[in-house]
């Protein structure tokens, strides 16, 4: 009989890689896919065999939140989407369960079906509230459907969190606003902003390099930031994380877990794990491809390798390949580190302690002095140091520092 693991992953990731078109802007592992195309229903049958398989070997035993990202979840249609549902569904231990959707695809048979299989949370991809920017994305929605599906997705029940992005083409000031405002007049609970990245390889980057629209701007991106900042905090959210507001209760524990070094278990095209010890040598009792653990690794960082078809065909993890990192001590501390400084709670007096003893007591003590002294970082009353507006807004002055303490001799 296959081991169990003696300390669970806390959270589970599944990959949907489908979409309707690839966006502009889009470098992640998604396909163009047909409304009818049976690859979608075959890798959705195959992963909810993945997680029946993960529950039975106790993989998931202390899992809290899961999350069905993408691509587009909400491409499946309403009955392959609260299957897999369903499935994850079937393990005790989860509180949250999100999946994500585009306006174009959530249909209310969708919002249906998927609260009567269990989730509890839907994460909706605006982007934006202006056509224009809407078609400058390459984004297939309107402003006016994805202001009637976040307005059905609080309806159902579900708690609601959407993405918006600035820094985009064609927006001003005065257009983010009016996204942002949008957002709060939806009443949805959640909402993360992003500024806008350009990926190489994008058909974005190609615009940008031709002179078609221009580069995105660091100091609008900066005020755009700001300017979300004002807003919701004005009606009643609160900023947890560098990017992500919420009303009270309404935090991610998804994210959040990913965020405090919390073990988590992904499966589809190119889903990350990340794993300690206990779970990774238990994961490899069955994936037996997976090497040995070096000496001195405490964590360990998967990437899927195979494709959506292999995946469609899988029918049990010993099936599937992984790229696989493996983390030092040193490595895992300074990550937990600048991990910890994108959010509000910032780096704890415990992690602060762990730091000093595994990196160097005059090292670590030296970083946080500079980080406080050039304003990134503040002591917090509880003994947390947490990050500051400045340091929020130049966050690789301040997550750099954090993660060079690994390498540092």
């Amino acid at each position: 009989m296959t081991p169990r693991p003696s300390a669970g992953v806390g959270a589970f990731y599944l990959h949907v890689p489908f979409c309707v078109r690839r966006c502009r802007y889009c470098d992640f592992s998604t396909a163009a896919t047909r409304h009818d195309d049976p690859l979608m229903a075959a890798y959705a049958s195959s992963l909810e065999n993945l997680v029946e398989e993960a529950r039975e070997l106790g993989f998931l035993a202390e899992c809290q939140t899961a999350y069905l990202g993408g691509g587009t979840p909400t491409m499946l249609g309403a009955k392959s989407l609260s299957s897999l549902v369903s499935a994850v569904r079937s393990v005790p231990s989860v509180r949250e369960l999100s999946f994500e959707a585009n306006p174009e695809s959530l249909t209310d048979e969708v919002l249906g079906a998927t609260v009567v299989s269990g989730a509890t949370r839907v994460s909706i991809g605006v982007q934006s509230f202006d056509d224009r920017e809407l078609r400058g994305l390459g984004r297939v929605h309107t402003a006016g459907l994805a202001s009637d599906r976040v307005a059905a997705a609080v309806a159902s029940g579900l708690d609601v969190s959407l993405d918006l992005m600035c820094g985009i083409p064609f927006q001003t000031p005065e257009s983010w606003h009016k996204s942002l405002a949008r957002a709060v007049e939806l009443g949805v609970g959640h909402v993360s902003c992003y500024p806008l990245m350009i990926e190489a390889g994008t058909p974005l980057e190609r615009m940008c390099e031709s002179g078609e629209v221009p580069w995105p701007s660091d100091d609008t991106e900066a005020d755009d930031m700001e300017t979300a900042f004002d807003v919701f905090e004005s009606a009643g959210y609160s900023r947890y994380e560098v990017a992500s507001y919420a009303q009270p209760g309404k935090r991610c524990q998804h994210n959040i877990a990913y965020w405090t070094g919390i073990p988590y278990l992904g499966l589809g095209v190119s889903a990350a794990s990340m794993l300690s010890l206990p779970e990774y040598e238990a994961l490899q009792t069955v994936v037996s491809s997976l090497p040995a653990p070096s000496d001195g690794a405490w964590r360990f960082r998967l990437t899927s390798s195979d494709d959506v078809r292999a995946y469609a065909r899988v029918r049990s993890l010993a099936e599937l390949s992984f790229e696989v990192e493996q983390m030092t001590e040193t490595e895992v501390v300074a990550e937990d580190l600048m991990l910890a400084a994108r959010m509000t709670d910032g780096i704890p007096a415990a992690l602060q302690a762990r730091a000093r003893h595994v990196l160097g007591e005059n090292r670590v003590g030296e970083c946080f002095s500079a980080l406080i002294g050039n304003g990134f970082l503040v002591a917090a009353d509880c003994g947390s140091l947490v990050p500051t507006k400045k340091g929020w807004l130049l966050g690789n002055e301040l997550y750099g520092p954090l993660w060079n303490l690994a390498s540092e001799g």
